[in-house]
């Protein structure tokens, strides 16, 4: 296997109809008391745990060990309901995206995402679509998404049991955020305008590849090849 294709979730694979907000609202609420919670805080390419730092920070919240943990379960409680209820859908050409790189004995996929460890594994067996990530970078812990790009990072080396060339990274993503992150580990950034970030506020942060979407996904499976280094090149 030489290379790796590590993806974002929301607004690249799928989209949930506001779960994610609507569960963290619920979860606010019902543990703190907090009734109206979500004040226009930026959630675009951010991680999890620097959304919900906002969110205290906003409502002078200052949750011990076991207010978090109880947060984080009602959270992951709500957020099974909350995408049952609102209207979301795997993006167009995902589904033909994931399956054919599946068939690939030479590419491996991994997740490098926001969300917190447990909402992605929600979020992605809601959809159907959990089967194809082994592993990946989450947003339990760190506020930087550069941070979590490393952790996906290291977790693909583990996975695959070998150090691999940051140049055979393509990270997947529909904000700016995702295409910096991939510049922190030295990998190929891919920016798909199926987030809030149209094609030219995208194009702005100068990803190597740019997608209006995923809908002819063979475009960038052809392109995948040219992207990521031939056989035999050198891996650290």
């Amino acid at each position: 296997m030489r290379s790796i294709c590590l993806f974002d979730i929301d607004g690249t694979l799928l989209r949930t109809g506001g779960a994610g907000q609507k569960a963290m609202e619920r979860a606010l609420t019902d543990v703190f008391g907090v009734p109206e919670p979500w004040e226009d805080i930026p959630a675009a390419g951010r991680t999890d745990r620097a959304i919900t730092h906002d969110l205290f920070t906003y409502h002078e919240l200052a949750p011990n060990e076991q207010q978090w943990a109880e947060f984080q379960t009602v959270y992951f409680r709500h957020l099974s309901s909350t995408l049952a209820e609102l209207e979301g859908a795997v993006l167009p050409g995902i589904q033909t995206l994931l399956n054919h790189i599946a068939t690939r004995p030479d590419v491996s996929m991994g997740l490098l995402t926001g969300n917190f460890r447990e909402a992605a594994r929600i979020k992605l067996q809601h959809y159907a679509i959990d089967q194809h990530f082994a592993y990946g970078g989450y947003g339990d812990h760190h506020h930087d998404r550069d941070d979590v790009a490393r952790v996906a990072y290291a977790e693909a080396c583990r996975h695959l049991e070998r150090e691999v060339d940051p140049s055979a990274i393509c990270v997947i993503g529909d904000t700016p955020s995702d295409v910096k992150c991939a510049r922190a580990i030295g990998a190929r950034a891919i920016a798909v305008a199926t987030g809030m970030f149209t094609v030219d506020e995208l194009a702005r942060s100068q990803p190597d590849e740019l997608y209006e979407d995923f809908s002819s996904p063979e475009l960038f499976l052809a392109r995948l090849d040219q992207l990521l280094p031939p056989p035999g090149s050198s891996a650290r």
